[in-house]
């Protein structure tokens, strides 16, 4: 009698691994779109405030409901401006990128020190003398932008810094920017427009430590079969005689950092009171400062901060989705 081959389907998605805790609370960009020849930053924070559901007409081309009225997801992040307090130039090494050197601003803002401590040992123009002088050893400049998360009052005072690469094919003209820039506020309809195709990086929701049953979605083991009812049947065999990534065990579950691609710009406004709901976002508050709406989810809780980082996947802008109305039921009552 032969051997007869048991086939059984994997519990949970390997594409997600590894499912470690992040390090920071800010999601990390490990990547920059190199299609962006207009010189401006390529990424920006906002805060995740909730989501609504609007209404409008199908605009994109080859839908099933091209046309119709429809109801669409949207997630509605609170982006006030960003503080241009560093610049940062790079040389090019067979190791990949070096600091060259940086420049900070002579007066950072208040909220910053709450962070780090800057050095006045040198000069913010005899950095910025040096940097000109050697244009010709340096590959890439980027900005280091600070956010302003008290603008938001939310409950945040700690700003967060994020490194930022710039659009622009020399240098030269990446330096002059950042040189324009240093000190001043961005603004996120500096960086986008509606229509633009957004990657969205951040930090999913933490669910602390759990059992392979939640974290995998294993099957429990019937009551008499095993004392241990929610782990998994077998570990593996004697060889290797280690256990495999694979094999679906405890541990860190949520507070991932996630990328997704292609979300689409569906508006950026000045007055947050337009999609505020009476009562203000669940855990969140009133919107005070600029608002960005984008089409579709967007990971992690309320307040957390997310990175929008210009499509590295995606095409030309196209019109955004024209929603006639959305539903702004009070906060509270839901």
């Amino acid at each position: 009698m032969g051997h007869r081959k048991v086939h059984a389907p994997r519990r949970g998605s390997l594409a997600y691994l590894p499912r470690s805790r992040a390090s920071r609370w800010l999601g990390r960009v490990r990547y920059w779109p190199t299609n962006i020849r207009e010189t401006k930053a390529l990424a920006f924070i906002g805060y995740k405030a909730g989501m609504r559901t609007a209404v409008g007409v199908d605009n994109r081309q080859g839908s099933l409901t091209f046309g119709k009225e429809i109801a669409f997801p949207i997630t509605i992040l609170e982006a006030p401006p960003m503080i241009a307090v560093a610049l940062r130039a790079y040389s090019k090494t067979p190791n990949g990128l070096q600091t060259f050197t940086e420049a900070w601003v002579e007066k950072p803002p208040k909220d910053l020190t709450r962070l780090l401590s800057l050095p006045e040992s040198v000069s913010h123009s005899e950095k910025l003398a040096k940097i000109e002088s050697s244009l010709d050893k340096i590959d890439e400049v980027r900005l280091l932008l600070s956010s302003q998360p008290r603008i938001s009052r939310f409950g945040k005072k700690a700003p967060e810094i994020l490194e930022v690469k710039l659009g622009g094919s020399t240098p030269k003209e990446q330096f002059e920017y950042a040189r324009n820039q240093l000190g001043k506020e961005i603004k996120a309809s500096d960086t986008f427009k509606e229509g633009d195709w957004v990657d969205v990086i951040g930090i999913t929701k933490g669910k602390g430590i759990q059992g392979p049953v939640k974290r995998w979605g294993i099957r429990k083991k019937f009551h008499k079969s095993r004392k241990t009812v929610r782990a998994v049947g077998s570990i593996g065999g004697w060889h290797p005689h280690y256990v495999l990534y694979s094999v679906p065990r405890a541990g860190q579950m949520g507070f991932h950092q996630r990328t997704e691609y292609n979300k689409q710009v569906v508006k950026i406004g000045q007055e947050g009171k337009d999609v505020t709901p009476k009562g203000g976002f669940l855990r969140y508050g009133e919107i005070k400062a600029q608002y960005v709406v984008l089409r579709g989810t967007v990971p992690g809780p309320a307040r957390r901060a997310i990175t929008l980082r210009h499509g590295v996947r995606g095409g030309e802008s196209a019109a955004p989705p024209k929603f006639d109305y959305m539903y702004l039921e009070s906060a509270q009552g839901r």
